[in-house]
């Protein structure tokens, strides 16, 4: 995999687990930020297919228009696009306050579009398919 691709997918996984963990807290119940980190892992992961194929990519939170791209690459990603319609709004919907807030089913109907989305990239890309603990660049890890 490409550099750029890698880190793309490095990013896009700091999402899928933010997303998971706080769905799972008990104490803090920010569902709208687990769709959030659920649109963005997808969204990164679209362009990491994007870079990896050599494509450029409009720099947009609309994950339709990513999939457009992408299914000239496999059209049978068209089969994806239900997941990109359910999770696009999640981009920018609950990050003003006009927009409300999410409730705890929308956040497990956001991840589960996002993972099918995350899981089908990541097989074409050759990723391991699940991550176990955040990915931290070199460079920012402590030392004992």
């Amino acid at each position: 995999m490409k550099t750029i691709a890698a880190e793309w997918v490095a990013k896009a996984e700091n999402d899928y687990l933010d997303a998971q963990r706080i769905l799972r807290s008990r104490t803090r119940s920010d569902f709208s930020n687990s769709c959030f980190h659920s649109q963005q892992c997808a969204e990164k992961y679209m362009k990491a297919v994007l870079v990896e194929h050599g494509c450029g990519y409009k720099r947009v939170h609309d994950l339709p228009t990513l999939l457009n791209q992408l299914t000239a690459i496999n059209p049978f990603w068209d089969a994806l696009r239900q997941a990109a319609n359910d999770l696009t709004d999640f981009a920018v919907r609950f990050r003003y306050p006009e927009g409300g807030t999410a409730d705890r089913s929308a956040a497990r109907a956001a991840l589960a579009a996002c993972k099918l989305i995350r899981v089908t990239l990541r097989e074409h890309l050759g990723a391991r398919a699940s991550a176990r603990r955040p990915i931290v660049p070199k460079t920012r890890r402590r030392k004992r």
